[in-house]
């Protein structure tokens, strides 16, 4: 489907949304057919599949409620002439915040990608992958949801909490995106409104993520275009290495050290090198 220009992403979003909807109403289906082979065999597998197709429809219902989200914002987008509105910043709405970002993660839980909703939400995911901690590495290596607030952010990451909460961040929760297979990475919501921690709502908008933005029949890993892959930092890591002899682990690492130390992104110290205004050997 043609996605260029406002009308056309808002039209891939509406189309979206209409297939998520046409999956929920499938799933439900599903589920009341489960249920009523339950009630005439008695047998407790039918329940199970009923309850399976069940989680399978809220899912979509909630992929769906993004997507709408999506076309309305991008609907409603009143500077053409920019960069339109991120898919995560409907992410973030939905999870009582302005700042969310999502990481796709590695098997050692190092950051291979990350799509955020703001500036602040993406500087600090800056930070988790030069410092090497913080709440995405610890939520998929542990498979659990991490609350860390107020001073214990700190206390916690004695590398990343200082940082974090320099950029005004009292509260970061973090949630795993997890598969029957392992963990893709992790969603991190920074001040979400009171309350919402505790509630069931990121358990949901993840299970969506996962299911249907990330792994379904319409899938899109890139997030709609909101993905950065860290292209530009491997390149400089690369010329890095060349220039100063030294192994690429070794040369990525330098310019994370630099990035921190100037206190600049690392995307923004990577382009530096790469555009030859900056020579690190």
């Amino acid at each position: 489907m043609e996605t260029r220009g406002p009308s056309g992403k808002v039209a891939a979003a509406r189309h979206r949304a209409a297939e998520a909807h046409r999956r929920a109403d499938r799933a439900e289906a599903l589920a009341a057919q489960q249920e009523r082979f339950a009630e005439q065999t008695g047998h407790p597998l039918h329940l199970r599949l009923a309850a399976t197709h069940r989680k399978a429809a809220a899912s979509h219902r909630s992929s769906a409620q993004l997507q709408e989200a999506y076309a309305r914002r991008l609907e409603s987008w009143s500077s053409p002439a920019g960069p339109p509105p991120p898919f995560m910043s409907v992410v973030a709405d939905a999870c009582g915040t302005d700042s969310a970002a999502l990481a796709l993660l590695g098997s050692d839980h190092s950051q291979l990608a990350v799509a955020a909703s703001d500036d602040s939400s993406r500087a600090a995911q800056d930070l988790e992958y030069v410092l090497g901690e913080g709440p995405c590495r610890d939520a998929a290596a542990g498979r659990c949801r991490v609350t860390v607030a107020g001073p214990a952010i700190e206390q916690r990451w004695p590398g990343y909490g200082p940082a974090v909460t320099a950029l005004g961040f009292g509260e970061v929760v973090a949630v795993p995106l997890e598969t029957p297979d392992g963990c893709l990475g992790s969603l991190a919501v920074f001040d979400p409104r009171p309350g919402i921690a505790r509630s069931d709502v990121f358990t949901e908008i993840t299970d969506a993520l996962v299911r249907t933005v990330l792994l379904g029949p319409d899938a899109d890993p890139e997030l709609y275009g909101g993905t950065d892959h860290r292209d530009m930092v491997h390149q400089a890591a690369g010329m890095v290495s060349v220039q100063a002899h030294r192994p690429v682990e070794d040369a990525l690492a330098l310019v994370k050290a630099k990035a921190y130390a100037d206190g600049v992104p690392v995307n923004e110290m990577a382009r530096r090198i790469v555009h030859g205004r900056l020579r690190l050997a």
